[in-house]
């Protein structure tokens, strides 16, 4: 069963070409541990909500906008592997998150449907 790993973060609105490059720069070490696509996604359309909504679940601030980005598995145990592999290569610990990584939202989410 597919697994998919989906983050939302906060990236300063002038550091989208940083973000991109990043995701370039991540996805070769994703796709070497099995992963079967990398998506990102830039916020263009982030409404308020009445109790809560993206910008609030990132505390975003002034100046920056809301990403979204999933890794597709081809199912939780691979990609348990992965990580655990990941945390350990160098070229992966090396790279700079261009966004405040202490406000990113992330989990782990089983593929249950797909049309």
């Amino acid at each position: 069963m597919p697994f998919l790993d989906i983050t939302v973060m906060p990236v300063p609105t002038a550091s989208k070409a940083a973000y991109l490059e990043h995701s370039r720069q991540s996805t070769p070490l994703f796709k070497e541990q099995g992963a079967i696509s990398v998506t990102e996604a830039w916020g263009d359309d982030v409404p308020d909500g009445e109790v809560t909504d993206f910008k609030r679940a990132v505390n975003l601030k002034a100046g920056e906008t809301v990403a979204v980005g999933w890794i597709t598995w081809p199912d939780r145990a691979t990609r348990d592997k992965a990580w655990e592999a990941l945390m350990q290569d160098g070229r992966m610990m090396a790279m700079e998150m261009p966004f405040d990584g202490k406000r990113m939202i992330f989990a782990g989410f089983e593929l249950v449907q797909e049309s």
